[in-house]
């Protein structure tokens, strides 16, 4: 349960980072643009226009692809830090216990702590001689051993503690457990979020790859030997066009894990952008209710009817009288016509050309 609790706990701070880590980069990476791109003096796109709407959604899908490129990055990059048992002996993944234990001698006769202290004199700190040392023999003990060897390859160095174990049906009950610490408290906190209305698209396909990808590590963990997608696609890959070393098969599942989980927080970042729109007449969550349209509706209906009666109580002076109805309609219409052209800016335009000729042409003296 220990490891179940750190899975989550880790899980739930990387949840805590993409959640206002990508939104707050997105608007310094905005603000950069526009003062880069848009002259000075000119208007910049303002919060809620379409041109901002579609700038900051290219802009957020950028931060949240390279933030997940970055994290997948971070994670294989401390585990190549940390290393394995291969590189430190610095033999293949397919040695055999002579080329080991071969290995293994010429290193200690290198770097053995009495050595160390016979060269550099007792001022020498051989701390660090030792702890090399001790990590070279745990190496060399691990892999001459196929029992270990195979627990090793599948668990990672935390097999080094498990004293109790002495076969592979040990080390796989020793294992098991820790290895589903993962799935568990990733379900538990995907459970979590989805109650509380995050997380919600794609919600199948993300419980879906989950299974998946449990399945696979049964199936890795479970087999003696390494999996053919592992000896025959993605180690021959990485070794023939970079210069990544081979995955291990618990490298290899740390790795996925870690990408797994990252992705579907990315998706969740993206799923606005990708999520087809609701209807507003289907949807009570956001949507408008029909209800609120059936007030809007009688609402404007009582408005014109209450304008229809302002508009004859004003007309009540000239009941009976149609000549005067006509002649107020005339004017009426001749002030709407009369009004609207003098507003418009065009008609504006030319009049204030034309008395700016007539002032010019104007004799000396007269008034303008």
């Amino acid at each position: 349960m220990a490891a179940t609790a750190s899975v989550s706990i880790n899980n739930l701070f990387s949840y805590i980072g993409w959640t206002f880590l990508p939104n707050l980069v997105t608007g310094w990476i905005q603000a950069i643009y526009y003062g880069i791109m848009i002259r000075a003096g000119d208007a910049k796109p303002q919060p809620g226009t379409p041109l901002y709407v579609k700038h900051r959604r290219r802009i957020h899908i950028t931060v949240v692809l390279a933030y997940l490129a970055y994290t997948i990055y971070e994670a294989d990059y401390w585990m190549r830090q940390a290393g394995d048992f291969y590189q430190l002996l610095g033999v293949p993944l397919d040695a055999d216990e002579k080329m080991i234990k071969s290995r293994f001698r010429r290193l200690a006769a290198l770097h053995h702590p009495d050595k160390i202290s016979s060269v550099f004199g007792s001022d020498r700190d051989t701390g660090a001689a030792d702890m090399y040392f001790v990590s070279l023999k745990t190496a060399q003990d691990t892999l001459s051993n196929p029992v270990k060897r195979y627990a090793y390859e599948r668990f990672g160095p935390d097999i080094v503690q498990w004293q109790h174990c002495s076969t592979v049906k040990d080390y796989l009950w020793a294992g098991l457990p820790s290895a589903s610490g993962f799935y568990i408290g990733s379900f538990i906190l995907m459970i979590v979020l989805g109650t509380l209305g995050y997380v919600n698209w794609g919600r199948y396909w993300r419980y879906l790859t989950f299974t998946a990808l449990c399945i696979l590590e049964i199936y890795i963990l479970t087999r003696t030997y390494t999996p053919p997608i592992l000896t025959s696609v993605i180690n021959p890959f990485f070794t023939t066009f970079t210069t990544h070393p081979p995955f291990l098969p618990f490298q290899l599942l740390h790795l996925a894990r870690k990408s797994i989980f990252t992705l579907f927080i990315a998706l969740s970042q993206l799923s606005s952008f990708f999520a087809p729109p609701t209807s507003p007449t289907a949807s009570s969550n956001g949507g408008i209710d029909p209800q609120q349209l059936t007030r809007l509706e009688q609402m404007a209906l009582g408005s014109d009817m209450e304008l229809a009666r302002l508009l004859s109580l004003e007309m009540a002076p000239f009941a009976g009288d149609e000549g005067m109805v006509r002649e107020l309609k005339g004017r009426t219409r001749e002030w709407l016509v009369t009004n609207t052209i003098r507003t418009d800016p065009e008609v504006r335009d030319a009049v204030g050309r034309a008395l700016g000729r007539r002032r010019v042409g104007a004799p000396a003296g007269a008034k303008s």
